[in-house]
């Protein structure tokens, strides 16, 4: 697994939204993000500088209708690329957490790359909308993520008043949290980090 590129390249169209995203899990945090969505792209961007990932990312949706299918299938093909990346997860220290701070809110973020998708969110939003976005949808991305990508994610917003500072320390503490669980661990060198001797079934 040490010489492997951990990237991933994972396209899905629908009748309600086209999507392409390329993935490079050792990258150095760049990233260009077309979603037509304009907050999610700006979640996306703090997502991959945070994570010190390299994503680039392709979407185009029904935004005539609303932001929902664009939101919601961007985060199922994001965590399909995230396990594509990851392959049999040989090596990688599997389970991360991160509590980050945005001037009044803190979030908390804890994954596990085990294997089984499963998200919980505490933590509620003042306002229905943050920019273009249903405020209802920051956790259903981080939902649909979880499932796709096989991982536990949990999230709680331990503070804050401003929606925005609170959605994107959530990104922040996600993308923390996805840096520290993707590392390879070098002590785990050709090593499957579970008792079941396997992350992938």
């Amino acid at each position: 697994m040490a010489n492997q590129a951990r990237t991933a390249t994972v396209t899905r169209t629908t009748g309600e939204t086209d999507i392409k995203i390329d993935l490079n899990l050792d990258g150095t945090g760049q990233a260009n993000i077309e979603t037509g969505v304009g907050f999610l792209d700006h979640m996306l961007h703090a997502l991959a500088r945070h994570a010190r990932f390299d994503l680039t990312v392709r979407a185009k949706g029904d935004l005539h209708i609303d932001e929902h299918h664009t939101v919601e299938d961007v985060g199922i093909v994001l965590g399909r690329a995230l396990a594509q990346a990851l392959g049999d997860r040989t090596g990688i220290t599997r389970m991360g957490h991160a509590i980050v701070p945005m001037d009044e809110a803190l979030a908390l973020v804890a994954v596990d790359f085990g294997g089984r998708g499963y998200f919980v969110f505490d933590g509620q939003f003042s306002a229905g909308r943050i920019g273009q976005v249903s405020a209802t949808l920051i956790p259903h991305f981080f939902e649909s993520l979880a499932h796709e990508g096989r991982l536990n994610l949990h999230a709680r917003l331990l503070a804050g008043i401003d929606d925005h500072h609170r959605a994107e320390a959530l990104f922040k503490a996600l993308a923390r949290a996805l840096d520290m669980s993707t590392q390879r661990d070098e002590r785990l060198t050709g090593q499957v980090p579970s008792t079941k001797g396997t992350l992938t079934v």
